[in-house]
């Protein structure tokens, strides 16, 4: 039986498409007592009666009424009611500052041709790159995530190479800190009323994954070291890497960006509940 007191958290949610042509709503809900996920679904006929701002991940929200499935872990539902409305992400306030920081942070690169291709790409796609979430789940998956979290990149570098590592080539790595995830600009879209995030679905009819995006794209004009520190930034290539880390013999240089990368991912504001505190 439903516990129509308990309030949860939006997790992820999703729109898709039943075998009878009919829409149906994929639903991950926290329960804000224990921590245990509850994956619901929605039909058609509650989508178009239920506002969908109330899907906003990090909302509080209250089952009204639905029923679980025999195994009790999966629940229908068929009405919700906002307890709490979660930001949609960062102002513009704030993603004006920190585009204006990783501006300063690409000025700072010494190759003048690998500046010049940085800095006409942030200012290109600006009001793209300010929006962008960095993830529909995984790490700043909110208005501004991307923003953020490649700020938080940049910030790291700067403190690895400013105090431990002043021999690593410091355009390389505040390039590729730069442009690692900036194919996502490309690969998520994101609703500004709702927060809703999706994939584009016109991204994989020409690339692959944002780090085959940001390979190429650096590997053609000729910045070798950039490409393969993104080509390795996901570790493993069952995490996503086009180039394996475990590989024997690569330089020291290509695995600065995936312990950068993976900080941020872990230990920034990693979640749009954390902008709710």
């Amino acid at each position: 039986m439903l516990d129509l007191a308990q309030t949860y958290e939006v997790v992820i949610f999703a729109v898709g498409d039943t075998k009878a042509g009919t829409k149906m709503g994929k639903l991950q809900l926290k329960n804000l007592s224990d921590n245990t996920l509850l994956n619901c679904i929605l039909w058609e006929e509650t989508l178009n009666r239920v506002d969908s701002k109330i899907f906003r991940t990090g909302n509080h929200v209250k089952i009204l009424g639905g029923s679980y499935n025999e195994k009790y872990n999966n629940c229908l539902i068929s009405n919700l009611e906002l307890v709490k409305e979660a930001k949609i992400g960062l102002d513009s306030e704030q993603r004006d500052a920190l585009f204006n920081s990783i501006i300063e942070y690409a000025n700072d690169i010494e190759d003048e041709e690998l500046k010049k291709y940085v800095t006409e790409l942030l200012f290109e796609y600006e009001d793209k790159f300010k929006l962008a979430p960095a993830a529909r789940l995984m790490h700043h998956n909110y208005l501004g995530g991307l923003v953020e979290h490649t700020y938080e990149c940049l910030e790291i570098a700067k403190c690895l190479l400013n105090s431990l590592y002043k021999k690593i080539d410091k355009s390389s790595v505040y390039a590729a800190c730069i442009l690692h995830d900036f194919g996502k600009i490309f690969e998520y879209k994101i609703d500004i009323e709702s927060g809703l995030i999706e994939y584009d679905e016109d991204f994989p009819k020409e690339w692959i994954t944002h780090s085959q995006w940001g390979y190429s794209n650096c590997m053609t004009r000729g910045f070798k070291t950039v490409a393969k520190m993104i080509a390795a930034h996901h570790g493993r290539t069952e995490w996503g890497a086009i180039v394996d880390l475990g590989e024997k013999d690569l330089d020291p240089i290509f695995y600065i960006l995936h312990h950068i990368d993976d900080l941020s991912a872990k230990f920034g504001r990693t979640a749009i509940s954390d902008l709710n505190l």
